[in-house]
Formats: structure tokens, C-alpha cells, sequence
């Protein structure tokens, strides 16, 4: 660490200035308060995860519930159990009461079928956003149409997690936006995904290799399967590195594994990749690459549909197939991932149709709960 003349530390081109709780990249010019377009303002502290949990806690019988949840998923990837996996839900969770009355469907369903098939709901509180513009998920936004309050945000999402297991009995999936956000819900969560966008982050990778659930690391949007194979096995390994202010040692992970959501090519058009070619690409893939439990879910919305939400089901029913084909695509496909809400496709923030999407299209209740059933009847 250097400094300057008048004794404020400075780290290469950004100043901290300790007074004014401003973080201003050095251009040349003179830094102080009244450039708020040069840096960081630190508007506030967040509660750390320790305070939230303390906040929020979850007893012992709703922690036996869980554990027992997460064997019987880890059973699907492991082998064990030849159980399929339908990871469910809407795009973003913008909405407690739309949710919940969500998740109460799912589980009528999940009783109904739970022979056969096991319901991971997706309640993604973190949304990445392609330019960083829109709607970034209850976490940033407890309510979509205020303005940012990321402390309440972390409230309102662990609660509506709990929600998801003491009420439903269904521990929950979300995406990993922030690593440093896992410790506040690692108690809660049975699944992660780890986004396109964020695949080839190295704090990802190494976190992932420390969570002792599934961990799905998607192709990225260009569609390089390489990627996704370098961080699937970056994610399985043990790992030295700094997390939250530690230095910490992972044990790696070996549920970490592939989802397939399609990519875009250099002229804008989506390639999907759910095909049977596809699927022993990757199987192949795997025994190249020497991995721990070979696994894929595919997701059927994204570049695998060109986030035309109403061909979820074809697209379902064509991977199903492929699995029936080929005993080896049968054991390496553990399950689906399904965008879908109460209604079908998406509105802008602030239309007001209840249980209908604010980010991408999204199947409506009625054709996910017969895809459900038909996906049952086929495994």
C-alpha cells in the first residue's frame, strides 16, 4: 500500500478517502467530494451473514428435513437413485405472496409424483443481467418497483427461502450472482447454478468447490463446452483462496456438473444444445475429462428455445426421449430445468398481472403441472 503526501492510502490508481467513505479512481485529476462520478460511494454497512442467520434461524426438525432432501438428491447424482430431477420455477422470485402460492402448487404436485420424480423449485433471487441494466432480483430489490435496498433484500430472501422448506417441505435452487451472498442462505439452498455469464469467474469456481450440494455450472453464452468442462472440474477439486475476508480450503465438490441452456453465435442466433448429438458430446466429454459423477440437466428455457417459453414442453419431451434411446444418456441426464410461473410468458415491472414473470417468459401453471405429470408417466 502507498501514500501520498498527505497520508491517504492508495492502492494503485483508486484512493480510499477514509473521511468521506468515497473511493475515487485517480484520472489525472484532483480527487474529492464533489466528483461523485469518479468511484464508489458507500451508502452502508450490510448485516454480515452471521446476523441474519441469528435473525432468521431455522430449528432442528426443519434441519433434519433438509438433510434428508439433500441425500435424496444427492442420491440422483450420485447413481443411487434413478429418480429424474425437475428444477422448476419462475425466471425471477419478484413477488412473496405469487411465490408461495407457487410453491403450495408444487408440492401438490410433488406428492403426487414423488415416486418418480423430484421437485427442486427455483426461487432465483439473484438475476444476472446481460448489459447490467434491468432488474437484478429480490436481493437487490425486495420490491421491483423501489428503489435498491440491498439490506432488506438479504432479509426478504432468506425468509422467503425459509418459507420454501418449513411451509413446502421443499428446499429451494437459486443462482449464485455474488459468491460472497452464499454464506447468508447456505443453510437453506439444496441446489445452485452458476450462470453463463459467470461460469469463467474464478471466485465462483473455487466457491463452488467448497458447498456440499450440487453445484450446475452452465455452457457459457458462446456455447465453448470446454469452459464448462474446465469449471466443472475446477469446481470438483480442492482449492486455497480468500472468501469473505478469509483465507479458507475447500474440499472440492463432486456434485458439481453441466447444465446445457443453449449459446449464441458470433451473428446473434441461438444453438441449442438439448439435441441427442449434443448430450453424447457431452457424455464423451466427461470421460475425457476424468470427473467425478457424470451429470446434466438440461434447461429448457434460454438459447435451448430462443426464450420462446411455449416450446419448453416439445423440448422436454425430446430429451426424455433421447434418454429412453441410450442407457448411457439415461444415466447422465439427472433432470430438466424449467422456467415457468402461475402465467404464461412475461409483463413489464409495474403491469401488475399477478404470478406473470418481470424478466424472461415464463411457462403459466396450468401446461407446467401436465408437463409434470407427462414427465412422470415417461421416466
Amino acid at each position: 500500500m502507498l501514500s501520498d503526501k498527505r497520508g491517504t492510502p492508495r492502492i494503485c490508481n483508486y484512493e480510499y478517502t477514509i473521511m468521506s467513505g468515497k473511493f475515487r479512481m485517480r484520472g489525472g485529476k484532483r480527487i474529492g467530494h464533489e466528483e461523485e462520478n469518479m468511484g464508489f460511494t458507500f451508502l452502508k454497512k450490510l448485516p454480515t451473514p452471521a446476523e441474519i442467520r441469528n435473525q432468521y434461524p431455522i430449528d432442528a426438525a426443519i434441519q433434519e428435513l433438509k438433510a434428508k432432501r439433500d441425500q435424496e438428491i444427492r442420491d440422483v447424482f450420485t447413481g443411487k437413485s434413478d429418480k429424474f430431477l425437475a428444477i422448476i420455477g419462475p425466471c425471477s422470485a419478484d413477488n412473496e405472496d405469487a411465490v408461495c402460492d407457487y410453491l403450495l402448487r408444487l408440492r401438490k404436485v410433488q406428492d403426487k409424483i414423488a415416486d418418480k420424480v423430484l421437485i427442486i423449485p427455483r426461487v432465483y433471487t439473484n438475476k444476472p443481467r446481460t448489459t447490467g441494466e434491468g432488474y437484478k432480483g429480490m436481493v437487490h430489490q425486495p420490491d421491483p418497483e423501489k428503489a435498491p435496498d440491498m439490506a432488506s433484500g438479504l432479509r426478504s430472501v432468506r425468509k422467503l427461502h425459509m418459507e420454501a422448506l418449513e411451509e413446502f417441505h421443499m428446499p429451494a435452487a437459486d443462482e449464485m450472482l455474488y459468491p460472497g451472498n452464499w454464506p447468508y442462505m447456505e443453510d437453506l439452498l439444496s441446489y445452485v447454478a452458476v450462470g453463463a455469464r459467470s461460469v469463467e469467474n474464478q471466485q465462483h469456481r473455487l466457491t463452488v468447490s467448497g458447498f456440499d450440494i450440487p453445484a450446475g455450472m452452465k455452457n457459457p453464452t458462446g456455447g465453448d463446452l470446454t469452459v464448462m468442462m474446465n469449471s466443472i472440474t475446477a469446481g470438483q477439486h480442492q482449492h486455497d483462496f480468500i472468501a469473505n475476508g478469509y483465507e479458507v480450503k475447500t474440499d472440492g465438490n463432486p456434485l458439481t456438473h453441466a447444465i446445457l441452456r443453449g449459446s449464441v453465435n458470433r451473428h446473434g442466433n441461438n444453438i441449442p444444445n438439448y439435441h441427442y448429438e449434443d448430450l453424447t458430446r457431452v457424455a464423451y466429454m466427461y470421460e475425457k475429462f476424468q470427473l467425478k459423477n457424470p451429470a446434466v440437466i438440461v434447461d429448457a428455457n434460454h438459447s435451448n428455445s430462443g426464450k420462446q417459453w411455449d416450446q419448453q414442453p416439445r423440448i422436454v419431451q425430446e430429451v426424455l426421449h433421447s434418454r429412453s434411446f441410450l442407457p448411457e444418456i439415461k444415466s447422465l441426464v439427472k433432470g430438466i430445468m424449467i422456467e415457468s410461473y402461475i402465467e404464461d410468458g412475461n409483463q413489464s415491472i409495474g403491469n401488475g398481472v399477478y404470478g406473470q414473470s418481470i424478466t424472461d417468459p415464463c411457462l403459466g401453471w396450468d401446461k407446467s403441472a401436465a408437463l409434470l405429470y407427462r414427465m412422470a408417466d415417461y421416466v
